[in-house]
């Protein structure tokens, strides 16, 4: 096949257009022209070739050069690979992992990839410009060849399954046969064009866009363009949705989160009421219209006499209806928090109770804690037992819980004797370990614990529940308190 058939998709018209918002001069986008001179005085073209050749020429044929490998060995030891099955803790999937095994992180990798990837970008470069230029009127009959399609496609919405048959019929079959069949040159005379007969010239094939060539700087130019405009629309929409969608002013986020309730209830009942066709009809028109030049002009011309009055007063209508009819005054909210005191029993099964410590957990006989041989944990001192974060106490002191039955029956508690009265103690029932007398006999027994009054033999362990009010704290408290 003769190579010169061979072609590479690349646009070699006008760069891409850079977008661009009101209010980013402070994008660190670089200017265009400042980058260019600096770039001009720094290196040339001729150095600029020499080094990236060199660079090319220093890899060997077998794989990449020893200071790219050990480059890469050092940054997989600083930035080490995360196996999400690792992280998630689960099985391996022998089926599907030779379909989602990726390599690690690496220069050489990365950079040839970036080369096979610009070497081949060209036609979606090519796509953006043709698009531009057909949303722009550049040729009015190509844009108003487009309206006339979606004007069939939004009237009667089955065709849009013809448009991909009909787009690769014209844009791949049709030229690729010209091209075998060319027309004869204008210096010939003839009468008319005959597409009969064999072929003509060679099939043409695509190629990647070679290195090194001004096809491949091309790319590179546009690749460059694309990323700034996707920072900078990402930035824009970022500005417009982020500060009403985020609660930052709840009055506003309220407003659009209830429209938008309110909409999808709407839509839900009576979405086969609209007339989908005419409105997405309008819709396209309007998009491209407003694409050509004179209607641009018009309307920055006009917005400051005429939309920036029903800007304002929309905007008034708004704040009223928020400020009259969205309440955010609510209380804030409550909840109930809990600590246990610990006593511990001092110089044998008869010895005298000692403070020992304040915990969140009443460490009963059937606590993983107790049954691990550990500690309890907390505070020795009320004082020191402080609110959840986030929260701020409600109360100014701390009630104990008369209810010792209720909590010891909420938590299942075992082995314990429950006073249900006096102080509220809920003590360890005696073990064979403590002490070798039997319990006392004719009790009311229920499951799992009894009724006493803490005078009889008893474990080495009492408990006895504290609750105390809490709120949240806003936003501004916690800063002040955290300040």
């Amino acid at each position: 096949m003769d190579e010169n058939t061979a072609q590479a998709f690349v646009n070699r018209d006008e760069s891409v257009p850079l977008l661009a918002f009101s209010g980013t001069a402070g994008s660190p986008s670089p200017d265009p022209e400042s980058k260019r001179s600096r770039l001009r005085e720094s290196i040339s073209n001729s150095k600029l070739k020499d080094k990236l050749q060199d660079g090319a020429s220093s890899r060997s044929e077998t794989g990449f050069s020893l200071q790219d490998r050990l480059l890469t060995k050092l940054l997989q030891q600083v930035i080490p690979t995360e196996n999400i099955e690792e992280v998630l803790d689960l099985p391996p999937d022998k089926r599907s992992s030779k379909y989602i095994g990726r390599p690690g992180f690496s220069i050489p990798l990365m950079t040839n990839n970036f080369r096979r990837f610009n070497s081949r970008i060209g036609i979606v470069f090519v796509f953006q410009t043709r698009l531009i230029r057909l949303l722009t009127w550049r040729n009015p009959i190509h844009t108003l060849s487009l309206l006339a399609v979606c004007t069939f496609v939004c009237l009667d919405p089955y065709l849009l399954a013809v448009l991909p048959v009909a787009a690769a019929l014209l844009f791949v079959m049709v030229p690729a046969y010209l091209v075998r069949h060319p027309a004869p040159p204008p210096t010939i005379a003839h009468s008319s064009y005959s597409l009969n007969g064999p072929p003509l010239a060679p099939a043409r094939t695509i190629k990647p866009a070679a290195e090194m060539s001004k096809d491949f700087f091309r790319n590179m130019r546009d690749l460059q363009n694309s990323m700034d405009d996707f920072s900078t629309v990402h930035d824009g929409v970022l500005k417009i949705i982020t500060p009403p969608t985020n609660f930052s002013n709840e009055a506003l986020s309220s407003t659009i989160f209830l429209f938008l309730f309110v909409s999808t209830c709407t839509l839900f009942i009576a979405s086969h009421l609209l007339p989908w066709r005419l409105m997405s009809l309008f819709f396209c028109w309007s998009s491209i219209t407003l694409g050509h030049p004179s209607v641009q002009q018009f309307l920055l011309n006009n917005r400051e006499s005429h939309l920036r009055p029903h800007e304002r007063k929309a905007q008034s209508w708004l704040d009223a209806w928020v400020t009259r009819d969205i309440a955010l005054d609510a209380p804030p909210e409550t909840r109930e928090v809990e600590v246990y005191e610990l006593q511990r029993r001092k110089g044998g099964p008869k010895g005298e109770w000692e403070s020992w410590i304040f915990s969140p957990n009443p460490y009963d006989p059937l606590s993983p804690q107790r049954i691990a041989g550990e500690r309890p944990r907390g505070t020795r001192f009320f004082e020191d037992v402080c609110a959840p974060k986030g929260w701020e106490w409600g109360d100014k002191k701390w009630i104990l819980d008369l209810g010792s039955r209720e909590w010891v029956e909420e938590r299942m508690v075992q082995g314990v004797e429950v006073e249900v009265e006096g102080e509220r103690w809920v003590t360890d029932l005696v073990g064979d370990d403590e002490t070798s007398s039997p319990a006392k006999k004719g009790k009311k027994i229920s499951p799992g614990w009894e009724e006493g009054n803490g005078e009889g033999p008893s474990g080495m362990w009492r408990r006895r529940r504290w609750i105390r009010m809490v709120r949240r704290r806003g936003v501004s408290s916690v800063n002040e308190k955290e300040g």
